[in-house]
């Protein structure tokens, strides 16, 4: 018998989701809504997914989709101003620095100006941590194409940050 998604495992990976959520946005705010949108989505119906093991390359598809499904419906809708990141609503622990802040916000708006194959493969495994097979999973493709992508996807990171 294949186990059921349990919400109360949700709240364990809203971290890792919510950095996959804003590499792929680029914003604070986007992300947010994203990963409150796909979270809802999840729980809507009952889930089965293979193992306990698979929860976050599952969670890490319904992000994807959530973000595709999204933006295609993000043209119809009017463009919202983003928030002053200097807000005291969005600052961070007092244990993170602005610096990493600042260096944290850089690196995941590169990471949003990626192309979709690169970008996925790069939040997937950079910033959620999946493993590579883990990554080919959640993405459909193969483990091979993975690691392609992650290397592109970081040269071209890289590149744009000038290291």
């Amino acid at each position: 018998m294949t186990p059921d998604l349990r919400p109360g495992a949700l709240p364990g990976h809203t971290d890792r989701l919510f950095r996959a959520a804003w590499a792929m946005c680029g914003s604070r705010e986007d992300a947010e809504d994203l990963v409150q949108e796909m979270f809802v989505n999840v729980l809507a119906k009952r889930r089965v997914i293979a193992s306990e093991l698979d929860e976050l390359p599952y969670l890490m598809r319904a992000l994807r989709n959530t973000y595709v499904s999204v933006l295609r419906t993000k043209s119809r809708r009017a463009r919202t101003m983003p928030l002053d990141d200097a807000d005291g609503r969005l600052t961070a622990d007092s244990s993170t620095s602005p610096t990493a802040m600042t260096e944290a916000r850089e690196v995941f708006a590169l990471i949003a100006s990626l192309p979709e194959e690169y970008r996925d493969a790069v939040v997937s495994v950079d910033v959620v941590g999946l493993s590579y097979s883990e990554a080919a999973a959640a993405l459909g493709v193969p483990e091979g194409t993975i690691m392609s992508r992650l290397y592109r996807g970081r040269a071209r990171v890289a590149k744009a940050a000038g290291a």
